[in-house]
């Protein structure tokens, strides 16, 4: 299937590795020219020369802290015009509510909700402008069903949820479509920390801690970087025109909802 994005250019954030790294791969499988950031310049330098040499698009890599005033920055600068936006940050640490104090909040907020809102509100006007756009936030499954170990988590994607579901109807009839995807446990090194941690607590190994996780889900397994960021790729495409303010689970069944 042709996505018709070939020669777009998009900024991916947080994609040296992980499901950022899954968008960006899919979306040079599909012509898209790239802006990827991510904090560690060793890493992201790597994944874009592969990127590169697998499908011959331009990547431009910008190694700084998007959750920052002056990361940001940077990389919009760099960044210029872009048709397509894909939003990530790194979760904030899992814990228990009776730890948390306003300055974690804070932090979770800046990294999860506020970040990528400055990015949006950077880009959309000139997307608007072009008659052409297309924003993917990457939430979490914890928007849908609360996870109580990542309250940080949910409180600030639930914020951004929010936001998009407001934003992304205003701006559609310009052409801009904005959606949420919201993965469950994929094999990536944020679930390798969390099943680390559990082990942890509960004196159990690495491996028994994600088996008895991937028990835990319907289809039996973790989600692939590449089968989420195929999906990111559909909605960065021109068949996704009329999915506007969606949050799209990607979680194998794990969310035991009807809606």
């Amino acid at each position: 299937m042709d996505l018709g994005i070939s020669g777009k250019r998009a900024l991916v954030c947080a994609s040296s590795k992980g499901l950022g790294r899954g968008c960006a791969t899919m979306l040079a499988a599909n012509g898209v020219n790239l802006v990827m950031n991510a904090r560690g310049a060793e890493a992201l330098n790597q994944t874009a020369a592969e990127i590169r040499e697998a499908y011959g698009v331009e990547v431009v890599t910008v190694p700084a802290d998007i959750t920052t005033d002056a990361g940001r920055a940077e990389v919009l600068k760099a960044a210029g015009e872009v048709d397509i936006l894909v939003t990530n940050a790194g979760g904030p640490p899992p814990g228990s509510w009776q730890d948390w104090e306003r300055e974690d909040f804070i932090k979770a907020l800046d990294a999860n909700m506020l970040t990528p809102i400055a990015l949006m509100k950077a880009l959309l006007p000139g997307m608007m402008d072009r008659g052409w756009g297309r924003v993917v936030n990457i939430t979490s499954q914890s928007v849908k069903a609360p996870i109580a170990v990542l309250g940080l988590s949910n409180s600030a994607r639930a914020g951004l949820t929010g936001y998009v579901a407001g934003t992304s109807r205003q701006v559609a009839g310009k052409g801009v479509i904005i959606n949420n995807l919201l993965p469950g446990i994929h094999a990536t090194d944020r679930a390798v920390s969390l099943d680390t941690t559990v082990a942890a607590q509960t004196g159990v190994t690495l491996e028994e801690a994600m088996d008895r996780r991937a028990a835990t889900i319907p289809a039996g397994r973790y989600g692939t970087a590449e089968e989420f960021g195929a999906t990111c790729a559909f909605l960065c495409s021109q068949y996704a025109g009329f999915i506007v303010g969606q949050n799209i689970l990607l979680d194998g069944g794990a969310t035991n909802a009807t809606l």
